[in-house]
């Protein structure tokens, strides 16, 4: 069983869809720890902003793939700092995606998503709402979780 309980689907025999995830998650069932993580986003403890890049008329060019990915590494660090290293990315069961523009960025959100979640089995539950906007103006994507830990 994976680090964040077993997958349930619906249909397991059905073929995927484009996002990977699970219908649900059941927690495991052996002594653990719930970590509630807030909304992350891609802002590093340096103050810098992957993804995001100024241009000289103070516009920015933001690159989805890299704020995802930044953001699921910050969630990862967080898990691991909070369970002194017993869990990490892979004991979420349950997340919340946050999107300020879905047509231009949910497929390239999912797409790393998807390569931190290899498939439905490992996956955790999620939802995915499109914001209107978030908290700094360089922030497309933000991720709220939980995670399950062993202690």
């Amino acid at each position: 069983m994976p680090p964040n309980g077993e997958p349930f689907l619906l249909d397991p025999q059905a073929v995927p869809g484009p996002t990977r995830y699970p219908h649900a998650r059941l927690a495991p069932a052996t002594a653990h720890r719930t970590l509630y993580v807030s909304g992350i986003a891609c802002r590093r403890p340096d103050g810098t902003y992957p993804g995001a890049t100024s241009n000289a008329d103070g516009t920015y060019t933001f690159d989805i793939s890299a704020q995802t990915t930044a953001v699921l590494q910050n969630i990862d660090d967080i898990i691991k700092g909070a369970t002194n290293g017993k869990g990490g990315i892979h004991n979420v069961i349950d997340a919340v995606v946050y999107v300020v523009d879905m047509k231009r960025d949910y497929a390239g959100m999912n797409e790393s998503w998807n390569k931190v979640f290899a498939s439905r089995e490992v996956a955790p539950a999620r939802a995915t709402i499109g914001a209107k906007e978030l908290p700094d103006e360089r922030l497309i994507v933000e991720v709220k979780a939980v995670a399950v830990v062993d202690v």
